[in-house]
């Protein structure tokens, strides 16, 4: 199946209460299981590639490599620039048949922010891509609990909703509570914020830092606006434990390991993949006041 813009797939999540998963590739055995996964399941994805990668030697041959593997895939999928920094580095991205970037300036002023979103919404517009965008700062899960207590970063209603209408962009990522990498404290989500931001802002939100929720937490922010999540450290945690676990058992033999990480990256995917389609098919959001306690 050609890959194509999941813009559709998301906005028909948001529709339904349920959300499409970001999966991060970061390299062969990873993109492999992830694949293995969504056509086991049937389910939308999106392949998410680090800017970053693009510029190691071999870089734009791996984003080739996987449009061609998804390419011939019987899942619908799409290949997204996850976490662009650069109005540069979404263009290169698009060049290279991206259907979809982000362009993350949360870093900077809102307005800087705003004008350079709109750079690339314009030119994506042109491909035939979608852009996501991100307001607000989520954190490093390593700096969580400082982050946390503090409550600093965190994604203002009435901005986001002006950033979204004058921006343009299809998706935008917002900041309640999540972090990236590992937590070093449980994750607190600001619910009643998200809610906020879903009443103010038209186009589907995403949220960042997925790895670490709890399956409670995951249908609570689904079910209050959330269309999008992105899923990177708990494969790549799930393809670590089974290669130690491999070679523990003996089979410390190179392509059992492969294989390892393989399987264990398909079956966190699939988990994922039924969690965020699990839920009902009404329209709008289900208010929910109970976070579920972390894991």
């Amino acid at each position: 199946m050609a890959l194509a813009s999941m813009l559709d797939a998301v906005r028909e999540a948001s529709r339904r209460r349920q959300a499409v998963p970001l999966f991060v590739c970061c390299d062969i055995p990873v993109t492999e299981g992830v694949i293995r996964a969504c056509e086991a399941i049937g389910s939308p994805a999106i392949l998410g590639l680090w800017p970053g990668l693009l510029t190691r030697p071999g870089g734009t041959e791996f984003a080739k490599w996987i449009q061609a593997l998804a390419g011939q895939s019987s899942a619908p999928l799409s290949l997204m620039l996850d976490h662009g920094k650069t109005v540069e580095q979404c263009l290169q991205a698009l060049s290279l048949g991206f259907t979809d970037v982000m362009y993350d300036g949360s870093i900077l002023p809102f307005q800087e922010n705003l004008a350079n979103t709109r750079r690339v919404v314009e030119a994506a517009r042109r491909m035939g891509a979608a852009v996501e965008a991100e307001l607000g700062i989520v954190g490093s899960g390593s700096d969580y609990a400082a982050f946390a207590a503090h409550g600093e970063g965190l994604t203002d209603p009435q901005a986001a909703e002006r950033f979204a209408s004058e921006s343009g962009c299809d998706l935008l990522a917002v900041a309640v509570g999540t972090a990236h990498g590992q937590y070093n404290s449980p994750p607190q989500l600001d619910l009643g914020r998200l809610r906020q931001i879903r009443q103010h802002v038209e186009v589907p939100l995403t949220l960042h830092g997925g790895s670490g929720l709890s399956d409670a937490q995951f249908r609570s922010v689904i079910s209050n606006g959330i269309s999008k999540i992105n899923i990177g450290t708990d494969l790549v945690l799930a393809a670590g434990q089974a290669i130690a676990e491999e070679s523990r058992g003996g089979g410390a033999l190179y392509f059992r390991l492969g294989r390892a990480a393989r399987e264990a990256v398909s079956a966190r995917a699939q988990h994922y993949l039924k969690l965020f389609r699990r839920l009902g098919r009404g329209r709008g959001p289900r208010v929910l006041t109970s976070e579920g306690p972390p894991r």
